[in-house]
């Protein structure tokens, strides 16, 4: 079953279910419970059809709230609201954007020099001097490397740093609930971010795990073809509008291996964030130990070196493992007074018992391919 086929059958279903909600709304129980029947029906072919497909959760949660509502049509003494079935006007994307950023700044980020240099010629230097930049720059930025490294953490910085409108979404934000709705939410996302840079503000998406909405798929729905020909569509707006449009898109994704070719060319720049190396790991440790008290016979430059081939997020997790460990002795006392105490400074040893449990989240096999497909497409 081809795509245009998929494509129909979201049609119909669709159809039934709009056609049902009309008819709840009128009171007409009966009608509207053949309707929803109908496009239960359809919806259980397509997730039986393709099985692996991203929208799959998504007919799933409609096959669920449908069959619900079909039990609530049938118990007359129980009124669901419908407001919670009706397809919305239109998705509000400004709602989207972090008011509250992170506020995270260069120098809270251990290492990543060359990524951090990256980033910031291709989106600080356009948007404080513009006029620099007569063949334009770059507007789409891709992040990739092993989870847990600093990808988010890079996207955030630089959003702080211009205090630009930071729109954060994944693939299940812009997949619609609403079938056929899935394309829309992409247009009305890019043209949210445009309004943003209006006044010269930058806009930044940021999109997590674009592979999943972006990324090669065996089997694909019609509704997943509209959505990556509509991001491709946004994605040549924003690379080839002439003048000074502030919109840039960053995505971040641990395989940049399932992205397709026609995207991987819309990101201009295509970023290495790798497992951190001993200076950065050093300099992480003295970030996490400002906040404890560590004993004097920690070593952190032993540490760092014990610590070759985790990622950031395992050292951040390593830390708190040990400062629980500290805080349990405490709450495992006897006694009232001996919980009000303060925790005892942590030594090397926390340290060496927490590690003998904790291995790296990253197979040092996968760590190739993530070289491999750098020496490829690199472009810094």
């Amino acid at each position: 079953m081809g795509h245009s086929a998929s494509e129909e059958l979201e049609k119909i279903a669709a159809k039934y279910a709009t056609e049902a909600i009309r008819l709840d709304s009128k009171g007409l129980r009966g009608m509207a419970v053949a309707k929803y029947r109908r496009a239960v029906e359809i919806l259980l072919k397509l997730c039986s059809l393709y099985p692996d497909a991203a929208q799959r959760r998504i007919y799933a949660e409609y096959i669920d709230l449908y069959k619900s509502r079909i039990n609530e049509l049938q118990d007359s003494s129980v009124n669901l609201r419908l407001s919670d079935l009706r397809p919305s006007e239109s998705t509000k994307f400004d709602d989207l954007i972090l008011r509250d950023k992170p506020n995270v700044k260069w120098e809270d980020i251990a290492g990543l020099d060359e990524a951090k240099r990256a980033i910031i010629e291709s989106i600080v230097y356009p948007s404080k001097r513009p006029d620099l930049f007569p063949l334009g720059w770059p507007r789409g930025i891709l992040l990739f490397g092993p989870p847990g490294c600093g990808k988010t953490l890079l996207a955030a910085a630089v959003a702080t740093e211009l205090d630009a409108a930071f729109y954060c979404v994944d693939a299940a934000s812009i997949m619609s609930k609403w079938l056929g709705e899935s394309e829309k939410n992409v247009a009305q996302l890019f043209e949210a971010a445009r309004r943003s840079s209006e006044g010269g503000r930058p806009s930044i998406i940021f999109m997590d795990e674009v592979d999943s909405l972006v990324g090669v798929h065996s089997d694909e729905v019609g509704g997943e073809t509209r959505v990556r020909n509509q991001f491709l569509k946004e994605m040549d707006g924003i690379i080839d509008k002439k003048g000074n449009l502030f919109v840039y898109v960053i995505g971040s994704t641990n395989k940049p291996w399932a992205l397709d070719q026609p995207f991987i060319r819309r990101f201009q720049k295509r970023i290495y964030v790798p497992l951190p190396d001993y200076d950065t790991r050093l300099e992480m440790l003295k970030i996490y130990a400002r906040n404890l008290e560590l004993s004097e016979d920690v070593d952190l430059d032993e540490l760092a070196s014990m610590l070759e081939g985790y990622t950031g997020s395992d050292i951040k997790d390593i830390f708190q493992a040990v400062q629980m460990n500290v805080v349990r002795e405490i709450f495992n006392s006897k006694g009232p007074k001996e919980e009000r105490r303060p925790p005892r400074k942590i030594k090397m040893e926390d340290f060496n018992e927490v590690l003998r449990k904790r291995k790296p989240s990253v197979p040092k096999e996968i760590l190739g391919y993530y070289e491999k497909w750098f020496n490829v497409y690199k472009a810094l």
